[in-house]
């Protein structure tokens, strides 16, 4: 970036945080997610890092806290308030140790505390009495805010010691009380708070104390802003005497003598924050030993010894820098928005869908923008809106393209649908994202078999559909690059391995269109089902046919039926269109799509072909009802023990239904860490939410 963009950008972003701080802090009024007003902050310090003559002294990057509301008293601070850096990643935190441990001799040792998502007050008590509560404010003055704060109920008015003490803390609403209040606004037709956090700011700065007498807020120690026992060396001894003076502590917090324990505490509360009764963001790490604290001294906005570890953000922003177009198995032409670098959910974006042109003509989105980010489903990154007042003017509007970007071939519009389509069934992209979906970890699940390759062994002419992979030899693998013989030998064996496969996996891999893992399964079954019923039919056909195996089925010495490719064809050709679309779990519009593809001869020559190289579809997990039966779920989040991909297969062999949306009709949300924008609407509709143990418990 040019030194004139930059200084533009820079003005641009410190005028959109500037609004976006006194909307939170002094309004309380959450414009956007607090992750998203984060993320515009890291760009900042990195252009102002990138270009430190343009850092001026009201850059939201050079203060601490907020611009007072001018509502209440102004007090100046007796100690200067400073606010914690943050870190978003593992990585982020071991940098943090590499630096602070070249400041000190000795082992360190760490306190880890939940990060509460509240209103930072410090207390102020005179020989033991409560004299003063004040916000944080800019870090000098703060707002007194005593009236409202003395009428919390966790607050003692006096200590169990007469001394004289500067606390601070965090005033929170609980969720509770939270659900309370907003079912009060919407009755009195009042406009519901955003977030418990912005309940709780809004109750403190009330200027009845009675409002906050009544809305139930609480309020947790954690810091000594002055010291008072000169017999304390630790965050540790701090937190049990603010206990022992009648202040509240949270008491989650855990003393841990290693970097690795600290990563591991705060991983582990990115499913754990979700049961507690108050909103936690993320953790606060800080060295435990006083002495080696202030060693480490302070930056001037911030302490060394001490950084907040946020929880992996739903949303973020970035800037979009081209679009690009993707073309998928079905032809459909989907525009990509290819973007700066940033962290989204625990991982590192930088493409993001923009689904369809309705899609982007509706937010005005153009290369250039600033946008929100957020992972749609929890996998999928999408844009959810453009900031616009960051545009410079430079901005381009978006085109979408008349032919494939990919073989130049028309591309068309179904009047019912968003997506346009390449109309070239030959298309490379298409073709090429046909094998990739065939070998995909809900397909074959080849091992070996990555999408690298596959797009390796297309472009040198050894495979052009899914049958070829099949009928790979090794003198084909050792005339590619890198291709040695342990190599070549275990894809070979892999390919072997995947020619078992379950049969709803075999019709997933298909890719036949909108049937997707839980309509294969679905699908799988009820053919499963109508071939016993049809046994006699079935021999009776095989003896007109007079053709070995045309439409058999066998048994083996385990008693499990053979259900071969061909029976497949056999079976689904003799269903009706309404008795597809009438399977339990099929529907209308994946049912005419099945019988349209079964009546295909293309299709059936594809499903011969396969079986002809040895596919064999097991069965064996359809054949009963199972302990989940009929019962619908949705998973969201990393489990611990197992793939998301393993639970689903461990929920259906039981009987279970998946899918990938909360409704009202889903059973059960199966909540693992760092879980998304799911686990909200599973809350929004009362659906039962269950952690994995549970789910485990369910499965026996």
């Amino acid at each position: 970036m040019h030194k004139e963009e930059a200084a533009k950008r820079i003005e641009k972003l410190k005028e959109k945080i500037k609004d976006l701080n006194y909307k939170y802090f002094v309004l309380d009024k959450s414009e956007v997610k607090e992750s998203v007003r984060d993320s515009l902050k890291r760009d900042l310090i990195n252009l102002e890092n990138e270009f430190p003559e343009f850092i001026t002294e009201d850059s939201p990057t050079q203060r601490v806290g907020s611009t007072l509301s001018g509502r209440f008293r102004k007090v100046k601070h007796s100690t200067k308030k400073k606010s914690l850096s943050d870190v978003f990643s593992a990585d982020e935190i071991r940098e943090w140790y590499t630096r602070i441990k070249k400041l000190v001799n000795g082992k360190i040792e760490f306190v880890c505390e939940l990060k509460l998502d509240g209103l930072n007050i410090t207390v102020l008590y005179e020989n033991g009495v409560f004299k003063r509560a004040l916000t944080r404010g800019n870090g000098v003055e703060g707002e007194d805010v005593s009236h409202s704060v003395r009428t919390i109920e966790s607050i003692p008015l006096s200590l169990n010691e007469e001394i004289d003490l500067e606390a601070s803390g965090e005033v929170i609403m609980p969720k509770n009380s939270f659900e309370k209040l907003n079912k009060i606004q919407v009755e009195k037709g009042k406009n519901e708070f955003a977030n418990p956090r912005n309940a709780a700011a809004g109750s403190v700065r009330q200027l009845d104390p009675k409002i906050a007498a009544s809305r139930n807020l609480d309020m947790f120690f954690y810091h000594i802003d002055s010291k008072v026992n000169e017999e304390i060396s630790s965050q540790e001894g701090n937190l049990k005497f603010l206990k022992k003076l009648g202040l509240k502590v949270c008491n989650k917090y855990k003393r841990l003598s290693s970097i690795d324990e600290v990563v591991k505490f705060c991983e582990s509360w990115h499913e754990k924050r979700d049961t507690l009764g108050y909103e936690i963001d993320g953790i606060v790490i800080k060295v435990n030993d006083l002495e080696q604290q202030a060693k480490m001294g302070n930056t001037a906005k911030s302490p060394r010894y001490a950084i907040a570890y946020k929880f992996p953000a739903l949303q973020a922003t970035s800037q979009i820098l081209d679009i690009i177009f993707q073309v998928g198995r079905t032809g459909a032409i989907t525009p990509v928005a290819v973007m700066k670098p940033t962290l989204v959910a625990g991982s590192t974006v930088s493409r993001a869908t923009l689904h369809n042109e309705d899609e982007i003509n509706k937010k005005d989105i153009r290369i250039g923008d600033t946008v929100i980010i957020q992972k749609a489903g929890d996998v999928i990154p999408e844009v959810v809106e453009v900031l616009k007042d960051l545009r410079t003017g430079k901005e381009v509007k978006f085109k979408f393209p008349k032919i494939c970007p990919v073989c130049n071939s028309k591309i068309t519009r179904n009047e019912k649908e968003s997506a346009y389509r390449c109309t070239n069934p030959s298309c490379y992209a298409i073709e090429h994202a046909s094998v990739k979906h065939f070998v995909s970890r809900k397909g074959f699940n080849i091992d070996g078999l990555g999408k690298k390759l596959v797009e390796q062994l297309m472009q040198v002419g050894l495979v052009q559909t899914a049958l070829d992979i099949f009928l790979l030899k090794r003198e084909d693998l050792m005339s590619l690059d890198f291709f040695m013989d342990k190599k070549t030998e275990n894809l070979l064996k892999s390919i072997e391995a995947s020619k078992n496969i379950n049969i709803d996996h075999f019709l997933f891999a298909l890719g036949i269109r909108y049937l997707g893992e839980q309509g294969s399964y679905d699908f799988a079954k009820y053919l499963i089902k109508h071939t016993k019923k049809s046994k006699k039919r079935i021999k009776k056909i095989k003896i007109e046919k007079e053709q070995e195996e045309m439409f058999a089925v066998e048994e083996t010495e385990g008693g499990e039926e053979k259900f071969s490719i061909l029976d497949m064809i056999e079976t689904a050709k003799s269903f009706s269109m309404e008795e597809i679309i009438n399977i339990d779990g099929v529907g209308e519009k994946i049912g005419k799509m099945l019988y349209d593809w079964f009546n295909a001869e293309k299709n059936i020559k594809e499903l011969e072909g396969l079986y002809s190289v040895g596919i064999i579809l097991k069965t064996l997990h359809l054949e009963s009802e199972g302990k989940l039966d009929k019962k619908s779920f949705v998973l969201t989040g990393s489990l611990e023990t197992m793939t998301r991909d393993q639970a689903k297969d461990l929920i259906k062999k039981n009987g279970g239904k998946i899918h990938s949306t909360v409704t009202k009709e889903t059973d059960f949300l199966v909540a693992g860490a760092s879980a998304g924008s799911k686990l909200k609407k599973a809350k929004e509709l009362k659906t039962k939410i269950i952690s994995e143990n549970e789910l485990k418990k369910m499965l026996g």
